[in-house]
């Protein structure tokens, strides 16, 4: 009976220690590199990602076609190749991939290609997916946009 008492207080004491460790810092938020996107982050109020603990959460990247461009399979590769830029400075990689959620402005007509391009570069065994059907994206023009959380590498967890 009395361990229970010390056991809770051993878990209150412990709770801002580990409320610090998840805390948004200058070292566990990632803005774009690229100054333009860096300015429209910090018009809107958002980063390229967060890294809490050994998870690596990455706002949404919109795929889009490319002046002159048929298919849709590159403005996917060019988001996942996007995110792994992104993944590479959290510490991590495209096979750290744990799921994806993605949001398409026309599911049916762009899942084959997102599909394809997830497939070719994510590999097996594949990550959790969620595909979801909305109305409008922001840009306007975008047709998908994909939101991936990852796990962060034991080496680069341990930084």
């Amino acid at each position: 009976m009395r361990a229970t008492p010390l056991l809770a207080s051993l878990v209150l004491l412990a709770l801002p220690a580990l409320a610090h460790a998840q805390a948004r810092t200058d070292a566990t938020v990632l803005m774009s590199e690229n100054e333009r996107g860096r300015a429209e982050q910090e018009r809107y109020g958002f980063s390229d990602a967060v890294i809490a603990g050994d998870t690596i959460y990455l706002s949404g990247i919109v795929a889009g076609r490319a002046p002159g461009e048929t298919s849709l399979e590159p403005g996917f590769e060019r988001v996942f190749r996007h995110i792994e830029r992104i993944l590479a400075r959290a510490g991590s990689s495209l096979a750290d991939i744990v799921d994806v959620t993605s949001f398409h402005t026309d599911v049916v007509g762009q899942i084959e290609a997102m599909s394809a391009v997830q497939r070719r570069l994510l590999g097996s065994p594949p990550p959790a997916w969620t595909a979801v059907q909305v109305t409008r994206l922001l840009p306007d023009g975008g047709l998908a946009e994909i939101k991936i959380v990852a796990r962060r590498s034991a080496v680069a967890a341990a930084r």
